[in-house]
């Protein structure tokens, strides 16, 4: 095992990565910017490195000044966890080049699925199931037009390197398509500083599963099951539940299967999620692979029993798995609300002084966090500032209390996503599971 993990992150994720480093006896060190210099992740770490200013890209995406921290504590391994560099495959390379373990798949792994188009051909070829569409990048508008004649309209243009919606637009005519296609190579470029893009057959009111994986060196691979993301603004996921209400367990199992089979064949290496769209029949299309732990993998840590982290530091460390498919099993019923620091109807961030915090307790309820009162919330990082994560033994214990959690949950000073959340979890479609991705669109509006 590491003797020493650097986290290249922060807030409630580099939190998370510190306390399963303490359970397993691992020193660590945290990485801060100067407007983190009381961060909590900066008071539990063992040691602290200041690696620049507030901006994203001269501290937390500064790949020079995190090696060079990494070098300077004597690290063992770097852990990325989600966002920043977490699939940054030059990234990964250069830790390894260092002699630093990167805290995830190997770079090749890492470049595969962030190439979205190749990540769906090589699935495909794996035995996933796929949307029609491009076996490729598109040279040009006049490409997509032919192909999307073909397979039918709508289609969805979508960014080779994407991702959070960025360089997707849906196209539902032909006479549109020559201006989205610009539109959606501009943003992607900007966005990836790559403008490459890819068309599918778009799948109306689809459902959002995902299956949680682990795979070590050995090429032995398990799945921890599944997760319901379909509650999202903008491809931005508000609220996940794992088990998904829409599965049985025959189709959990079969689904399964043929992902592991899926993620073996190509050889991955780490923890990672498999995306899945899915259409009104039930038929499950692969998406896209993420390559790093999600925010929402606490739901599946609740109902399996499973600390993914600690396996994800476990698998870089060079130990095999330890797991069989066979001896998992999958207790109750688990939902995560993220809080974010925004107006709940316009979704505005809402940075500021936290006056009052008082999270919620009680059997069952779990936050993941890095504020308190007097806690200051920085306008220049992502928004989210807490993870309300709830078990109950079925679905609707797990409901009820998520919403006394989320009534007794106090935060003063800023606004959140509260309210919102409180209304999901209210609303008739949501009670039955019977909801889609298109599903906050259709709530807004009526809520009053």
């Amino acid at each position: 095992m590491f003797r020493k993990v650097l986290i290249a992150n922060r807030g409630e994720i580099a939190v998370r990565v510190i306390t399963a480093c303490r359970e397993l006896g691992i020193e660590t060190v945290a990485v801060y910017s100067d407007a983190d210099v009381d961060a909590l992740h900066v008071r539990l770490a063992d040691e602290k490195v200041c690696i620049g200013p507030a901006r994203s890209d001269r501290s937390y995406l500064n790949i020079p000044a995190i090696i060079s921290a990494a070098e300077i504590t004597n690290v063992d391994a770097i852990h990325p966890g989600y966002g920043f560099l977490a699939e940054n495959a030059r990234f990964a390379e250069i830790c390894e080049s260092c002699n630093i373990k990167f805290v995830g798949p190997p770079a090749p792994a890492i470049a595969l699925m962030g190439d979205k188009a190749a990540a769906r051909r090589r699935m495909a070829e794996a035995g996933l199931p796929i949307v029609s569409g491009s076996d490729g990048l598109l040279p040009d508008a006049s490409a997509a037009r032919r192909l999307a004649d073909t397979i039918g309209y709508p289609v969805i243009l979508k960014a080779t390197a994407g991702g959070g919606g960025k360089g997707m637009r849906i196209v539902r005519s032909a006479d549109e398509l020559g201006n989205m296609f610009a539109l959606a190579s501009g943003e992607a470029g900007a966005a990836f500083g790559n403008a490459g893009l890819y068309v599918e057959k778009y799948i109306e009111n689809p459902r959002h599963i995902e299956f949680q994986i682990l795979a070590d060196r050995f090429n032995h691979v398990i799945h921890a099951g599944e997760r319901e993301c379909s509650v999202q603004r903008r491809h931005q996921k508000l609220i996940e539940e794992a088990p998904s209400p829409l599965l049985r367990a025959d189709q959990r199992r079969t689904i399964g299967e043929q992902v592991t089979r899926a993620i073996a064949a190509v050889g991955y290496e780490s923890a990672g999620t498999v995306e899945f769209i899915v259409d009104a029949a039930g038929c499950f299309y692969f998406m896209e692979m993420n390559t790093r732990i999600q925010v929402e993998h606490p739901v599946t840590e609740m109902i399996s029993g499973l600390d993914l982290i600690q396996q994800q530091l476990r698998i870089a460390a060079g130990e095999p798995l330890g797991l069989a498919q066979r001896r998992i099993r999958f207790s109750g019923h688990s939902i995560e609300c993220r809080i974010n620091a925004e107006d709940p109807r316009s979704f505005r961030p809402c940075p500021g002084l936290i006056t009052g915090w008082c999270p919620p307790g009680g059997p069952g309820v779990r936050i993941d966090t890095f504020v308190s009162a007097g806690y200051r919330i920085l306008p220049y990082y992502d928004s989210l500032i807490a993870k309300l994560i709830v078990w109950g033994h079925d679905r609707q214990e797990a409901r009820v209390r998520m919403l006394r959690a989320l009534e007794q949950f106090v935060v003063e000073g800023v606004q959140t996503t509260i309210p919102l959340l409180q209304r999901v979890l209210r609303d008739d479609d949501f009670v039955r599971g019977e909801y889609d991705t298109h599903f906050l669109e259709r709530l807004l509006p009526r809520w009053a």
